[in-house]
């Protein structure tokens, strides 16, 4: 399943040819968001093995500064699952880990060695939890990923910071960045490779240049209609709405939850 070589992937992804031959590139092209899952349940012995290549991923100073937690009891499924917008794919994938920013370990252990740990107030540690996290995640992800495994990233973990923090019971210095849906794709799962922005967009040489867009507004038309959606909202259109102030979706607290929870106080 999602078996399209890299060639197809790029000319999916990118809309245009490739320009060197590619070389095997595993499922790194092929990745889509997954909302559909088999029943049959990935074990626990192959998920240790996911969060060990997690754990593998680069730790700023080796500081380890993010948590995983899984949510597998069906009532406590359900709550997770209002709580991040009421997504069915959080309530029916086999697994969901809840990616946390996590502060509250290395306190523990400063402390414990008489440092006071000051320093985790300032922002800089708060940006360093959140790209440990990320990287974390998506080391697991890719080797999900080449196992045959479909994930989705779940945002709407950060709707409402104080019901997940309830529900997992987190201790101070501690924040849910995002959330990850994990299992089999179900056969004839709707997920497709969705395309990304021209690489001269993104990829600029010696100094920031000037993203031109229009090609990929012109190319998501397309994608857009293929999905049942209207083709003339374009992604600008899209994107600039979802960053107006009025499509937070409760987020905007977050800033005063972070610093209720001592992080990003400074």
């Amino acid at each position: 399943m999602f078996e399209e070589n890299p060639a197809e992937a790029w000319r999916i992804r990118f809309g245009s040819e490739p320009k060197a031959v590619l070389p095997d590139l595993g499922r790194f092209l092929n990745h889509r968001s997954v909302r559909e899952y088999e029943s049959r349940p990935v074990d626990e012995d192959t998920v240790r093995c996911l969060v060990g290549a997690a754990q593998s991923a680069a730790t700023s100073s080796n500081l380890h500064l993010w948590s995983v937690v899984t949510v597998h009891d069906p009532e406590r499924r359900k709550q997770m699952s209002r709580l991040c917008g009421d997504q069915k794919h959080v309530l029916e994938a086999p697994w969901f880990f809840a990616f946390l920013a996590d502060h509250n370990r290395l306190s523990l252990a400063a402390k414990s060695v008489g440092e006071q740990a000051l320093g985790l107030d300032y922002n800089e540690f708060y940006t360093m939890a959140v790209i440990d996290a990320s990287l974390a995640a998506e080391r697991l992800v890719c080797t999900a990923e080449s196992m045959g495994l479909g994930i989705c990233y779940i945002g709407g973990l950060r709707n409402d910071p104080s019901g997940v923090k309830n529900l997992l019971q987190l201790p101070s210095g501690t924040f849910g960045l995002f959330g990850l849906c994990l299992g089999w794709p179900a056969a004839g799962s709707s997920a497709t490779i969705k395309p990304r922005l021209n690489q001269d967009a993104v990829w600029f040489r010696e100094s920031y240049g000037d993203p031109d867009i229009r090609e990929y507004d012109a190319r998501m038309r397309e994608f857009y209609e293929s999905q049942k959606m209207k083709g003339e909202v374009t992604w600008s259109m899209r994107s600039g709405k979802r960053v107006d102030e009025h499509h937070l979706s409760g987020r905007e607290a977050i800033k005063g939850f972070l610093e209720e929870q001592g992080l990003d106080k400074r």
